[in-house]
C-alpha cells in the first residue's frame, strides 16, 4: 500500500528520470478528489487517446467533456515524448475494472484475464494518456515510447515496485483495447530493464 506522491516529488520524480516536461495551468490541484479518495496507489495505467494533434490532445485530457469531466490522465505523453502535466489527484481514466487484476498489481505477478468491473481504478493508478490514433495504423515514435518507459519508470522507482506495476488500460477493463500498437509485455520489459 501506497500513499500518492506529492506534485512536487512527482514531477521532480519524472525530470530525473531524463524527461522534458510541460506544466500546464494548475494542474497540481486540478483533480476529482471531491468524488472519491485518491489512493493508495497501486500502479500505473497507460492509454492512447484516439486524437491527433498535441495541442488539441492536452486540452481534451485537461478539461474532458459534458459527460466525463477532467482530468483525464496526470499527464499526456505527445509523439515528441514530451509530458504534459495536467492534473494531479483523482482523475477519470481508469473507471471500473477487474479487482483480481488490481489484486495481481499489488502483488506484481502476472495478469489475469480480466472479466468484470467491479473496482474504481481512478482511486488505484497513476494514468497517463498517450497521443496516438489508437488503430493500430498510426506510428509510436522511438522517442514516445521510451518516454512511457521512463514515466513509468520513474514512479516505480520511486514507489520501489517493479515493471508489474505497470499495466495497460485494456489488461483493466474488459473492452478496453488501448494502448493499441504495441504490447504492454514489451513495454514492460523496457521498463524493467530501465529499473535496473
Amino acid at each position: 500500500m501506497a500513499a500518492p506522491m506529492s506534485a512536487d516529488r512527482f514531477i521532480n520524480a519524472l525530470r530525473n528520470e531524463g524527461l522534458t516536461v510541460v506544466e500546464v495551468g494548475a494542474w497540481r490541484t486540478h483533480n476529482r478528489n471531491h468524488k472519491g479518495p485518491w489512493g493508495p496507489v497501486h500502479g500505473v495505467m497507460i492509454h492512447h487517446t484516439v486524437t491527433r494533434g498535441t495541442s488539441y490532445t492536452v486540452e481534451l485530457c485537461r478539461d474532458g467533456y459534458s459527460s466525463l469531466p477532467g482530468p483525464l490522465c496526470h499527464g499526456v505523453i505527445a509523439k515528441d515524448g514530451r509530458v504534459h502535466l495536467v492534473g494531479y489527484g483523482r482523475a477519470n481514466h481508469a473507471g471500473a475494472g477487474d479487482s483480481d487484476v488490481l489484486a495481481a498489481v499489488i502483488a506484481e505477478k502476472r495478469l489475469p484475464l480480466d472479466n468484470e468491473t467491479d473496482t474504481d481504478g481512478n482511486r488505484y493508478f497513476y494514468g497517463f494518456e498517450c497521443e496516438n490514433l489508437g488503430d493500430g495504423v498510426d506510428p509510436w515514435p522511438a522517442v514516445q515510447l521510451d518516454a512511457i518507459a521512463r514515466v513509468s519508470a520513474a514512479i516505480c522507482r520511486y514507489h520501489r515496485w517493479t515493471e508489474r506495476s505497470v499495466i495497460g488500460h485494456r489488461e483493466w477493463q474488459p473492452g478496453k483495447v488501448d494502448p493499441r500498437g504495441f504490447t504492454m509485455d514489451a513495454m514492460r520489459a523496457r521498463i524493467g530493464e530501465r529499473l535496473k
